[in-house]
């Protein structure tokens, strides 16, 4: 009996072949996760610079990523076909998509501020692009539905990106490395839109989602080889991510519009110009398709290339002018070149196509300067929330997509072309009158305290209240941040009692 019960002991104590087998499997898979190519290993004393080629892959990385959003909206009707719906119900798919979007935007994008960037920007594009595959095979209509919703929801990682470039730029480049990426997040809309017409128009329909499985994970190969691993931005290596911790990263994210006047200001100009730019295309289509112009589908398509010109254009402007000059001056520069252009075309869009070609050209114009020059001005508020400066920035900016397309609509159902363009000049004079309140140098709410000088006569100063102190700016103009930094929780109450005893001492 003893040495029975000793032989079921041992037996016992022996592992199972195939549960060795998994833990061999996951200790690979463990190593091979872990493994880093050299472009990508992160010294501490020697941080990898910020170089163009890494500003270049960030930029394709969010054209084909940002695409994602997009294929479907020119293929809406060949889905309705093969799934046997209606076109109602084939519209929902785009909604679906977007309202995941705007889900991830709020929901993600604020955990930047918390995980390493590299495997968690590189997870969440592996993550989309195997979803992806669902999209390319299932015959159900709920199901293509479903991971629609699910990939708009991880297709974030543009948004990710911003902040990083932020954090890595030197001052004096960051609008025109900024440019770069947001340019691509520009081509991307019109990449997926005409690609997918065109596509769709001579094979089957499926094929540009084959295309976009393809291209995401050429950019998770690129992510992945050359994305260097740049540490945590605020919290403690050691310290988990809790429900409580999530809470209050969110909650500090809604913190920070009532709290920061620049950040404020750059919202309300992005949430009108979002308006004016997405009620200019959804309603352009319904006049070029109507008298005196009668286009066919093809040609309205093709409609979106005018503004690769100015796209590709943006990085050499904000080299040239951004850099150089106080982010407001940019501002008001691409808002009165969006006003004259939009009141031309809404004067004589009417009767002539030069009309919606010339208001084309300055909506891309305003949009895109605008934007550089806010982006570049909001990163430097909070250097360890940029992530969420970045997500409070772009959930104002979403919701007035959602009032352009809204009200556009509307209004030009009500009063045609005349309508929505007017509508679009209102808003892009408050735009400016929202820009003149308050000056490039002013530290409270209204007043233009620190002169009227346009030109940048010193690098914007990082808020001292902010700093890392173990944030190392290298010969090359890259700030490493991470390093010795605070957890989450420490930073967030840091930075509610410094608010509290700053006002107390107003």
């Amino acid at each position: 009996m003893p040495e029975s019960s000793e032989e079921t002991t041992q037996d016992s104590e022996t592992p199972h072949p195939s549960s060795s087998r998994l833990q061999r499997y996951h200790v690979l898979l463990h190593k091979a996760w872990k493994w880093q190519p050299k472009p990508a290993r992160y010294d501490p004393e020697k941080p990898p610079k910020f170089t163009l080629w890494l500003n270049i892959l960030f930029g394709f990385a969010s054209c084909f990523t940002v695409a994602n959003l997009y294929y479907n909206q020119a293929i809406l009707n060949r889905i309705a076909e093969t799934f046997a719906v209606s076109f109602e119900r084939a519209s929902s798919v785009a909604t679906l998509m977007q309202a995941g979007y705007a889900g991830g935007l709020v929901l993600i994008c604020p955990l930047g501020d918390v995980f390493p960037r590299r495997p968690f920007i590189i997870g969440l594009v592996a993550f989309t692009a195997t979803m992806w595959l669902g999209l390319c095979l299932t015959t159900s209509f709920p199901v293509f539905s479903a991971i629609s919703f699910l990939t708009g929801f991880t297709t974030v990682t543009p948004q990710l990106m911003l902040p990083l470039v932020g954090d890595l730029a030197p001052a004096h480049r960051r609008a025109s490395s900024l440019a770069i990426v947001v340019s691509g997040l520009s081509l991307g809309i019109l990449v997926a839109r005409i690609l997918s017409g065109v596509m769709a128009a001579y094979t089957a329909w499926r094929n540009i989602y084959w295309f976009g499985l393809g291209v995401q994970w050429l950019v998770a190969g690129g992510l992945y080889i050359w994305l260097p691993d740049y540490p945590k931005p605020s919290s403690h290596p050691k310290r988990t991510l809790t429900l409580k911790t999530y809470l209050q990263i969110l909650l500090s994210t809604i913190h920070l519009l009532p709290t920061e006047p620049l950040l404020l200001q750059a919202s309300l100009i992005a949430f009108l110009l979002s308006a004016v730019f997405t009620s200019y295309w959804t309603t352009l289509s319904f006049l070029l398709s109507s008298p005196p112009f009668s286009y066919p589908s093809l040609p309205i398509s093709l409609f979106g290339l005018i503004g690769i010109i100015v796209i590709l254009s943006a990085p050499i402007y904000s080299r040239l002018v951004i850099d150089r000059v106080v982010p407001l001056a940019s501002a008001l520069l691409g808002l009165a070149v969006e006003l004259a252009g939009v009141v031309v075309g809404t004067c004589i869009g009417s009767w002539h196509v030069a009309g919606p070609v010339v208001q084309a050209v300055t909506v891309d114009v305003g949009s895109q300067f605008t934007q550089i020059g806010m982006r570049a001005a909001i990163y430097g508020i909070r250097p360890r929330a940029r992530n969420r400066v970045n997500t409070a920035y772009m959930g104002v900016s979403f919701c007035g997509q959602l009032t352009g397309t809204a009200v556009g609509n509307r209004l030009f159902a009500q009063g045609g072309w005349g309508y929505s363009g007017s509508c679009s000049i209102a808003f892009i004079v408050a735009a400016i009158i929202i820009c003149l309140v308050r000056g490039p140098r002013e530290k409270g709410w209204f007043g233009w305290s620190g002169g009227w000088a346009i030109r940048r006569d010193d690098l914007p100063a990082e808020r001292q209240d902010v700093e890392a102190p173990a944030a190392d700016t290298t010969g090359a103009g890259v700030t490493v941040v991470g390093a010795g930094v605070k957890p989450v929780e420490e930073t967030i109450g840091e930075e509610k009692s410094e608010r509290e005893k700053g006002g107390s001492e107003e």
